[in-house]
């Protein structure tokens, strides 16, 4: 059986917000902005999870005490 995987392109290093109101969520990689979340549209049109998903880098906590000084 074909187990769908959940992504969240919320942690995604391609996932970005538009300004379009119709289509506010984007992918850098793939190229294209969708009212859904990018990857349930991957995996919608194509049956397979999204490949291009990359996690976005981690937060240090000096990167956040960086601002502060």
């Amino acid at each position: 059986m074909n187990e769908k995987k959940e992504i969240s392109c919320y942690k995604c290093k391609y996932f970005y917000i538009t300004w379009d109101k119709n289509f506010p969520n984007g992918c850098k990689a793939l190229g294209f902005k969708t009212a859904k979340n990018p990857a349930q549209v991957v995996y919608e049109s194509s049956g397979m999870i999204c490949l291009a998903y990359s996690p976005k880098p981690e937060k240090s906590r000096e990167d956040d005490n960086a601002r502060y000084i």
